[in-house]
């Protein structure tokens, strides 16, 4: 199976440089605040400033300059040196690319089959996470949220709780996966082409409160491959045409 990955993708990840900088940052500034806890606990720092007998103005300026030192900065650096370390993490799994369905499973899907991740149509700027070309014309795969994050489930919308713990109100996945077929098919067979290409469309997930419609699937993750196999072939859709279908989507990624 060939994959084709969308390079708007590849541009919009963070550097390797940038996630290399963020986790070396981090570790140096825990390594220097175990240092200093070292130092300020371990080698008495803080009795130095003890004041004896009278102390002087300026002795018990060093004091309290030294005391907030020694109770502040190992904390100050631990803390900021967690938060970059945080940041090198994210951004490094912001790096890793995107597995889909069909991309997850292409060891068992045939060389006859074309993915192709993250395309803009053009017809409406609309991204459709995954699209499959085989023979029986093209395929629509798209994913459930996971179970844990929905919060309400409505026929056209759903509420879902994003990572960062906002609430975010999505397009019913179904409907969304049938949207994106009817244009994909609209975008690859054009008012002016003798041929109109079949598109099918399926959303994988394992939500229970979910059923499938007249229109798209609904598979678990291990039968996307099983469900590509099973559908008919499209005795039209010849090399020649399949070849073109596989130009247009390369031009759109």
């Amino acid at each position: 199976m060939q994959v084709l990955a969308s390079n708007r993708a590849k541009a919009g990840r963070p550097s390797r440089i940038g996630v290399v900088t963020s986790l070396a940052v981090g570790a140096a500034l825990v390594a220097a605040s175990g240092v200093l806890m070292y130092l300020v606990f371990g080698d008495h720092f803080v009795d130095r400033f003890m004041p004896r007998g009278h102390a002087t103005t300026y002795e018990l300026i060093a004091g309290a300059l030294g005391w907030t030192f020694a109770l502040t900065a190992p904390a100050g650096f631990g803390l900021v040196g967690i938060a970059r370390l945080v940041t090198g993490f994210d951004r490094y799994r912001a790096r890793r690319p995107r597995i889909t369905p069909a991309v997850r499973l292409r060891r068992a899907i045939g060389d006859d089959h074309v993915v192709a991740t993250g395309i803009r149509l053009p017809i409406d700027d609309r991204v459709v996470p995954e699209l499959v070309v085989g023979p029986f014309g093209a395929a629509v795969i798209e994913e459930l949220p996971p179970v844990g994050a929905v919060l309400s489930r409505g026929v056209r919308s759903w509420e879902v709780r994003v990572g960062n713990g906002y609430i975010r109100t999505i397009e019913n996945p179904l409907e969304r996966a049938a949207h994106d077929a009817d244009r994909v098919r609209a975008w690859l067979s054009p008012d002016d082409s003798d041929h109109v290409i079949k598109v099918y469309a399926a959303v994988v997930g394992s939500d229970p409160h979910v059923e499938r419609s007249k229109s798209v699937a609904l598979l678990s993750p291990a039968q996307v491959a099983e469900w590509l196999t099973s559908l008919p072939p499209a005795k039209s859709l010849d090399a020649g045409r399949r070849d073109k279908i596989v130009k247009q989507i390369r031009a759109a990624l």
